[in-house]
């Protein structure tokens, strides 16, 4: 495998790894993206999001997903590239897959492709970054059998 995906689930929240892996791996592929990179997913409980959300985005409160780019490696270092770290907050994520009446699963892959996404370079921080990034999230989403209502109720749940 050309890519490597890391799931850290310190707290051992009831997920499926392996669908994690698939979701990060879907983007990677997608993309042009140097062999033997690795990223890692990392689920968070409540407060460590939110601490993290507050130190990096002076947002108070947790939140679903961070993305953290790796930084650049300096000149002369030969490893094999990381991308960086997908946050997710896993008590946000299941209550918000609850409220919205959505598998579970299907929530965490959304996180998963959206931040690695970030990772990539994919911003919604415009109308026309938006609209780019959610094409490629859709596709990205209907390859992994996610149904794109899944993307709406986000949309309508971040906007509000």
């Amino acid at each position: 495998m050309p890519f490597d995906v890391i799931v850290h689930n310190e707290h051992g929240y009831p997920i499926d790894t392996t669908a994690l892996q698939q979701a990060a791996l879907a983007v990677l592929n997608a993309h042009d993206v140097a062999p033997d990179t690795t990223l890692s997913v990392v689920l968070l409980p409540d407060e460590d999001i939110r601490a993290l959300n507050q130190q990096h985005r002076r947002v108070d409160a947790p939140t679903d997903v961070l993305s953290f780019p790796a930084e650049e490696l300096p000149e002369g270092i030969d490893e094999a590239p990381y991308l960086g770290d997908v946050l997710i907050g896993f008590p946000y994520v299941q209550a918000q897959s609850e409220r919205e009446g959505f598998p579970l699963a299907e929530s965490l892959i959304l996180m998963v492709v959206h931040g690695a996404l970030h990772l990539l370079g994919y911003d919604h921080d415009t109308p026309n970054n938006r609209t780019e990034m959610w094409e490629v999230q859709a596709v990205l989403l209907e390859q992994l059998g996610v149904r794109p209502e899944i993307v709406l109720a986000y949309e309508q749940e971040h906007d509000e």
